[in-house]
């Protein structure tokens, strides 16, 4: 295929939304590779971040963490849209910080549309509804990659929606970076039940083995499909996971392949737990779906628009404008470690 026909691609990512819906850690590099794949070409890479410029002046960790991801971004080709934060005082004296970038990569997207074949919206953020009609209607295939907290507005609307908990080393591995690659045995990888034997207490799971352009092919019978499934016995499953969530479609479940209990040559889970981001304090205790994160402080309530983690969006509402009611000095802020945003001060 040459350069004239192959698809331009433009990959617009609300890094904030990203970072405080799941998205914690996410490799840059390798949610471009998924963006273009099946030979696209990167006409637009654009990440819209946030900056607390009151903040930098006064703590050079926090600056220098920042100007570190910014550059290794840049460095992977993509162009940085740095949003202030500005803060707000309400009429009971409380301060909030706020940053937006959802009105900058709107327009960007619009503006930049018309060479475009693929947008790819890494946000959860239900405003983008309205923007992914119109790129369609100007003949954009519009995907959309998201973690938790995802408008069902904006999945039913995309042309693709595919959960990024799903993608291959999108996320970094809770076990470090010695684990098992994704996919092997003893490997922990992320898919979703497409069958389920309530009485019989087993079912099926689906996971990506590669990103390719046969995403569609959901069969893992066909040589073809980019998927693979596995067997699991519902006494692998945590005991917080529920036959319901295992039969809702957009239940993402995390697990363990290993060899088969059931049947010789093939692989079943273990293991199987709720998908969640990586924990953003280094060294702290994972928390599990729908309870409060305890490392950074009792009482404090969700960033933006965020609800509680497992919790249902609602269909009008936004998400991820980082609405921060903290103090200043208490925010959390973005550092890198190679490809991967890390919480700044944990090293």
């Amino acid at each position: 295929m040459s350069n004239d026909t192959q698809l331009g691609v433009g990959l617009y990512i609300d890094a904030a939304n990203i970072q405080y819906n799941g998205g914690w850690g996410m490799a840059y590099d390798v949610l471009r590779e998924f963006a273009c794949r099946d030979g696209g070409i990167p006409l637009r890479l654009n990440s819209y971040v946030t900056f607390d410029a009151e903040r930098a002046r006064r703590d050079h960790g926090y600056r220098h963490g920042v100007e570190r991801f910014h550059n290794a971004i840049r460095d992977m080709g993509f162009k940085v849209i740095v949003k202030e934060v500005k803060r707000y005082r309400d009429d009971a004296g409380n301060t909030f910080a706020k940053a937006n970038a959802d009105l900058d990569m709107a327009v960007d997207a619009l503006m930049q549309s018309d060479a475009l074949g693929r947008v790819v919206l890494a946000t959860g953020d239900g405003d983008f509804v309205r923007v992914v009609q119109a790129l369609q209607n100007k003949g954009c295939r519009v995907e959309v990659i998201a973690f938790d907290n995802v408008s069902a507005a904006l999945r039913r609307e995309v042309d693709f929606y595919l959960s990024g908990f799903l993608i291959p080393n999108l996320l970094p591995s809770r076990e470090g970076p010695d684990s098992p690659a994704w996919g092997g045995k003893g490997s922990v990888v992320r898919g979703v039940c497409y069958h389920f034997n309530r009485d019989g207490g087993f079912g099926f799971v689906r996971y990506l083995k590669r990103a390719d352009g046969k995403l569609w092919i959901t069969d893992t019978r066909r040589d073809d499909s980019p998927y693979a499934s596995a067997f699991f016995s519902m006494a692998d499953v945590d005991d917080g996971v529920s036959p319901d969530q295992i039969q809702r479609q957009d239940t993402v479940l995390e697990f363990r392949l290993g060899e088969s209990q059931a049947k010789e040559g093939e692989l079943q889970a273990f293991q199987v737990s709720l998908a969640q981001g990586v924990e953003r304090v280094r060294g702290a205790a994972p928390q599990g779906r729908g309870q409060p994160n305890t490392n950074r402080g009792e009482g404090r309530p969700p960033r933006g628009n965020q609800a509680a983690a497992g919790e249902q969006p609602r269909e009008d509402e936004p998400n991820g404008n980082m609405v921060v009611d903290v103090p200043a000095d208490e925010e959390e802020l973005p550092e890198v470690d190679g490809n991967r945003v890390e919480p700044a001060g944990t090293q």
